[in-house]
């Protein structure tokens, strides 16, 4: 039986902060890792997706070759080549990631964990042999997996998830996406551009179903331009076939019952929590009914000296909120009193162009009574999309009605996310929306379109009519 100060179960964006912090910091921690060094963002998510996206919006360049006085030329994707580029980041960033651990102190312990007792693990290492471990405080950070809905056949078709997806070397014939959430959408146009036929099919009614309706159509109207076949309100009774070769999929909507054709299949219907078969029920570990690690708002588990960080603890799917998850057990540890209560989550889908979002939607304040003004604004009045003929889109600011407080912001268009760390800086500071009116701002930049959204007093609620508010430079 070793003995240690710390340990952590899962090198995700939480743990292997607070594995190299703490180590420096001088306390004996080891990470437990069953595969993936560094956890899924910089292997199979965040940054491969991106990765991958970026190389389709090269294909979407070149294809408008023309239209930006370029002689046209023919273009053709080299899926193997994709995966190449993919790969060397990801080698790379694996690379960065063991030299941390080796430079912070920290132990990586390559295995899989599971509770044998209270504090106490027991870890299957990959090299072969046991471990048996205590530890004075232990920190989950199991993540999360694609969840694979309960339709007939479905599991049966081996179904690409979005870790499959990327390893693509072949270009699908005809892509049949299920779900339209962000993975779904982002995915989908990217195969899109590289030449693939594409359907997406939705439960909702709209895509992006969590987003306000004016974003739901705007995407919808994207993915049409761009030769998407998107099916809403369609629910799926059945899968046959094998992804990858050949798949069916019987759906029914509105008009009745239907069977697709397709080459492949990837499900994208959200994720569900590493929690299960490690034992937490020896751990003194309570999950919610959602099957998330149960914690307070310090990330405490109900286990004394046990906490839970990132996507396993419930926290909103996101890199960089498993980040502040690290700052937050890392303050208390140090005596602190930081909270997760009341943190502002900011959103950012990487479609191009991009959707990104902080603060309260229409919708949720609407739905929590909340009584609110409105800015809106097209994309196409900031001069910058001009240079870059990239038009499309819209920003939006929900304002209190009774104040000139912010309460949230959309953007749709390109380079939206560059206006999001800005506004997202206002709200924590609790600046009044005027602020970017009185702003001096580099023009052409995005960032120029916050002084004319703001140039115009906001209209209730209530008005319909939004189309031409904001004022161009």
């Amino acid at each position: 039986m070793e003995h240690i100060g710390i340990l952590i179960i899962g090198s995700g964006e939480a743990g292997k902060y607070l594995a190299w912090t703490l180590a420096k910091a001088g306390h004996r921690t080891a990470l437990v890792e069953r595969k993936m060094i560094g956890g899924s963002c910089p292997n199979i998510a965040c940054l491969p997706t991106k990765n991958v996206i970026h190389s389709a919006k090269i294909a979407s360049f070149a294809a408008r070759a023309q239209e930006f006085g370029l002689h046209p030329f023919p273009v053709r994707t080299e899926m193997a080549n994709v995966y190449r580029r993919k790969k060397a980041m990801v080698d790379g960033l694996i690379e960065m990631h063991q030299e941390r651990f080796n430079a912070s102190g920290a132990e990586l312990i390559m295995g899989e964990a599971r509770f044998v007792a209270r504090r106490t693990v027991s870890v299957r290492l990959n090299a072969g042999g046991e471990r048996e471990i205590t530890a004075e405080k232990i920190i989950l950070s199991l993540g999360s997996r694609a969840a694979l809905p309960d339709i007939p056949g479905l599991a049966a078709a081996k179904p690409m998830s979005h870790i499959e997806a990327l390893d693509l070397e072949r270009l699908p014939e005809h892509l049949l996406v299920l779900g339209a959430g962000y993975v779904g959408l982002e995915l989908a146009q990217a195969f899109r551009r590289f030449g693939s036929r594409v359907t997406v099919i939705e439960r909702g009614e709209q895509v992006a179903s969590r987003e306000d309706s004016d974003v739901g159509e705007a995407l919808l109207d994207l993915f049409h331009e761009e030769g998407i076949d998107v099916l809403l309100g369609t629910k799926v009774r059945s899968v046959s076939g094998v992804s990858g070769t050949k798949v069916q999929v019987e759906i029914q909507d509105g008009s009745g019952d239907k069977t697709l054709d397709g080459s492949d299949l990837l499900v994208a219907t959200g994720r569900i929590p590493n929690t299960q078969s490690i034992g937490l029920e020896l751990a003194g570990v309570k999950l919610d009914q959602r099957g998330y690690l149960l914690v307070n708002d310090r990330l405490e588990t109900t286990a004394e000296n046990v906490w839970a960080v990132g996507d396993c603890a419930g926290s909103p799917q996101f890199t960089h909120v498993a980040y502040d998850d690290f700052r937050v057990v890392r303050e208390n540890l140090n005596g602190g009193h930081r909270s997760t209560r009341n943190r502002l989550v900011p959103f950012c889908m990487f479609t191009d162009p991009e959707l990104v979002r902080v603060g309260m939607s229409e919708r949720e304040a609407r739905n929590s009574g909340v009584a609110y003004r409105i800015s809106k604004m097209a994309m196409s009045a900031v001069l910058r999309t001009r240079t870059i003929s990239e038009p499309r889109g819209f920003m939006k600011m929900v304002i209190a009605a009774d104040s000139d407080e912010i309460l949230g912001f959309t953007a749709f268009g390109a380079e939206a996310s560059e206006l999001l760390a800005a506004v997202q800086t206002a709200i924590v500071g609790k600046l009044p929306y005027t602020v970017f009116r009185k702003g001096l701002y580099t023009h052409p930049t995005m960032s120029e379109g916050l002084v004319f959204l703001t140039a115009t007093d906001p209209i209730p609620a209530e008005a319909t009519d939004r189309s031409l508010q904001g004022i161009a430079p």
